[in-house]
């Protein structure tokens, strides 16, 4: 689906500068940077869940030890 990006200049010199350091496109950069952004989100959220389920199934011993 195509979608326009706005960028200021600085945000756009920075994507060009990045590009021609990695001898890619500007969009290839871009779409790399999202998928990447996207995948250490999921990532996040995936630990966070993991950390909540854990204190919940051991809120008890965490409470002991906590005393």
């Amino acid at each position: 689906m195509p979608m326009t990006l706005r960028l200021d200049d600085d945000e756009q010199k920075a994507l060009r500068e990045q590009a021609a350091a990695e001898g890619a496109s500007m969009q290839d950069v871009a779409r790399r940077a999202i998928r990447e952004y996207v995948a250490r989100r999921d990532h996040q959220h995936r630990v966070s869940a993991a950390a909540d389920r854990i204190l919940d199934v051991h809120a008890d011993a965490i409470e002991r030890l906590g005393r």
